[in-house]
């Protein structure tokens, strides 16, 4: 079991791919952390496929990983991701986040 406060699908593929039976992202109820630690693991046939995400969609979740921890504020975000903050301000319009 993962339980992580930045979670994203690429980490999740990975750490299922890995063998993780179970990825919570923080905050994460106390009944279902307990239902995880419950559950039998299910045998599986093989090995697990999937998808790897594209560098734009990697980008957009990075972007919005740095502009929470920045509080939304733009201007210091781009400082962290080192860009320009009208680039900054273009990728989000792009992609608008949701806050």
């Amino acid at each position: 079991m993962i339980v992580t406060g930045y979670g994203s699908i690429a980490t999740a593929v990975e750490a299922m791919r890995l063998g993780a039976r179970d990825y919570l992202t923080k905050p994460a109820h106390a009944d279902r952390i307990l239902a995880a630690f419950d559950t039998e693991p299910e045998p599986t046939g093989g090995p697990i496929e999937f998808e790897i995400p594209s560098l734009a969609k990697l980008e957009r979740e990075h972007i919005e990983r740095v502009l929470r921890e920045c509080s939304g504020n733009v201007s210091k975000a781009a400082r962290a991701l080192g860009m320009h903050r009208r680039t900054l301000q273009y990728k989000l319009a792009k992609f608008p986040v949701s806050r």
